[in-house]
């Protein structure tokens, strides 16, 4: 082989070697970005249904709020209503009790 020949491979070897190691690292560092987004994106994430969680806990527990305070009115409102049936019955109510009592 000429002398020629034998340089121009080892050139060749070497522009191969070069080229292989530039991919490498090419690739090594397509890699360690592609890790780099899919953290970022998974902590995005993260912290969207963080925020939503919150802000559907503050809604529930406005509305909760809000229907506890209706049921209470409506309990509060029944239990007038009960009252008021009540208080005319309670003197016959209670003569009725005395007279169990006094007769036993």
């Amino acid at each position: 082989m000429s002398f020629e020949a034998i340089t121009s491979v080892t050139a060749a070897e070497a522009e191969a070697k070069a080229a292989v190691a530039a991919a490498e690292a090419k690739a090594r560092q397509l890699l360690s970005d592609a890790e780099n987004a899919g953290k970022a994106a998974v902590e995005a994430a993260a912290a969207k249904a963080e925020s939503e969680l919150k802000e559907l806990r503050r809604r529930t527990g406005e509305k909760s709020e809000l229907e506890s305070k209706e049921l209470a009115e409506t309990l509060e409102g029944r239990k007038s209503q009960l009252r008021t049936q009540a208080e005319p019955r309670l003197a016959e109510a209670a003569a009725l009790i005395v007279e169990r009592i006094v007769n036993d």
